[in-house]
């Protein structure tokens, strides 16, 4: 089974220079917790999520009407192509402990997310859903 035919269609981007302000309105309006970030093109430049605001940002005092998405977004993203196959995806999953990736066309351009929740709802395949969340879930050492 290919991601294209399990993950999200109709992911939507946040640009580099929009406030943080905007993005989580947008998190908000469309009730989810991460933005591809897509500069020129629609191609992927990073990721912000609701956990980026609040501690790259908010806790450290910025304000989030005057600070850009690009100053509190993970610039380095995970991703897949839409023709790979799921077990692939969820491999990559299991190795960097992520519960969602991109997901790009070959022209590197944002066409979805496929998330643990699609794995487990779509495939039809429980031990591979199973075994992605287990190794997803395993506690990694924390920074401190």
């Amino acid at each position: 089974m290919l991601v294209k035919e399990v993950m999200t269609r109709g992911a939507e981007c946040t640009r580099p220079g929009a406030s943080l302000d905007e993005a989580a309105r947008k998190m908000r309006d469309l009730d989810v917790g991460l933005l591809p970030v897509c500069g020129d093109n629609n191609r992927l430049a990073g990721m912000i999520t609701d956990r980026d605001v609040t501690i790259r940002a908010v806790a450290k005092g910025l304000d989030p009407k005057a600070t850009h998405v690009e100053q509190a977004m993970t610039p380095d993203v995970m991703y897949c192509f839409e023709d790979q196959d799921v077990t692939e995806a969820a491999g990559l999953m299991k190795k960097e402990q992520i519960r969602r990736l991109v997901v790009l066309n070959r022209d590197k351009r944002l066409v979805g997310v496929v998330s643990l929740g699609d794995l487990a709802t779509k495939t039809g395949d429980d031990d591979l859903s199973g075994e992605t969340l287990e190794e997803v879930s395993e506690p990694a050492t924390p920074r401190r």
